[in-house]
This record gives C-alpha cells, sequence and structure tokens, in this order.
C-alpha cells in the first residue's frame, strides 16, 4: 500500500521514516521529492568489451567528477548521479524512485531498472540518469529531479547488500 502525505509525515513525526535534508514542502500527495546531488560517474569511453558478470563493478568502468554550476547530458547518454538527500527507512517501509513528469516530457529518465528501494535502507539514492531525447540537457545540482514513493511491506526486513551505506553515486 501506498502511503499518503498524511502517512508519510506521521512516519516521520514518529522518527520511522528519516530524510536528511529535509523540508515539509518537499511532500506531494503520495509522495517526496528529492533534490540531485553534485556528483556524476561518467562512463569511460571504452574500446574494450567489459564483460558483465557477478564480478563487474561500476567504479572500473567510470569516473567520478563534481560540478558547481551544470553538468551537460548528451543525447542517448547515461550517467550515474545521487541524490543530495538521505533516505533512512524502518524494516516495514520500502520505496519506489520515479522521475518527474515535466522531465520525462524533455526526455529525461532518472533510472533505468534499479527504481526498488528495499526496506531498512539508510542511503542516497543512486540515480541511473539518461537523456533519451535529442537534445544536450543541462542538469542542475539542486533541482527536484525525482520523487519517492512508500510503500508498507508484508513482514519486515532489513538491505544489507554492497550498496547499504552508499553515499555517492
Amino acid at each position: 500500500m501506498v502511503l499518503t502525505r498524511e502517512m508519510i509525515l506521521r512516519e516521520m513525526r514518529n522518527g520511522n521514516i528519516v530524510i536528511t535534508p529535509f523540508s515539509e514542502d518537499q511532500v506531494g500527495p503520495g509522495s517526496v521529492d528529492l533534490h540531485l546531488g553534485n556528483e556524476f560517474r561518467l562512463f569511460k569511453k571504452m574500446h574494450t568489451i567489459y564483460h558483465v558478470d557477478s564480478h563487474a563493478d561500476f567504479s572500473e568502468i567510470t569516473e567520478l567528477v563534481r560540478v558547481d554550476d551544470c553538468f551537460v547530458l548528451m543525447p542517448q547518454e547515461t550517467v550515474l548521479g545521487i541524490t543530495v538527500e538521505r533516505v533512512k527507512l524502518p524494516p516495514y517501509l520500502c520505496g519506489w524512485l520515479e522521475g518527474r513528469s515535466r522531465f520525462a516530457r524533455l526526455g529525461l529518465m532518472v533510472h533505468i531498472t534499479a527504481g526498488f528501494m528495499q526496506p531498512g535502507i539508510d542511503n542516497r539514492q543512486v540515480l541511473e540518469i539518461s537523456n533519451v531525447s535529442s537534445i544536450p540537457l543541462a542538469l542542475h545540482p539542486g533541482t527536484r529531479i525525482c520523487q519517492f514513493i512508500f510503500m508498507r511491506t508484508e513482514g519486515e526486513a532489513t538491505y544489507k547488500g554492497i550498496f547499504a551505506s552508499q553515499d555517492r553515486p
């Protein structure tokens, strides 16, 4: 079941959902807007084959950059970004990261396949940002780039995988 604005705020007041930094105006009818950070991972231009297997490591084929003003995402390009906010969930809540329609209408996607956020997370959210338009798009840190939709789980669990405490894209 999706949490509405009042339920999100109630869970936050009770200390069950923690979003840092946070302002109440980020909360919509059924989600919380999250802001784009200033760190991006760019894919290196390589002319060798990279094998996708259980040993694959994105850090081997990307480089970390920080921007002050904006990052220009070229048509058909993908980068990894990260939210400003850190989100902490209890073991009975999980969520979905979704783009915002105002940016989707420009051809901007904020995730490719990793939109699900596990119960019990305590991290910043990495975004798989793709420009599927035919024009370059300037991404500005601090923009409300995506929304987090909260859902109750049946039972409790806590994610303890390799990205459990991610703080960088």
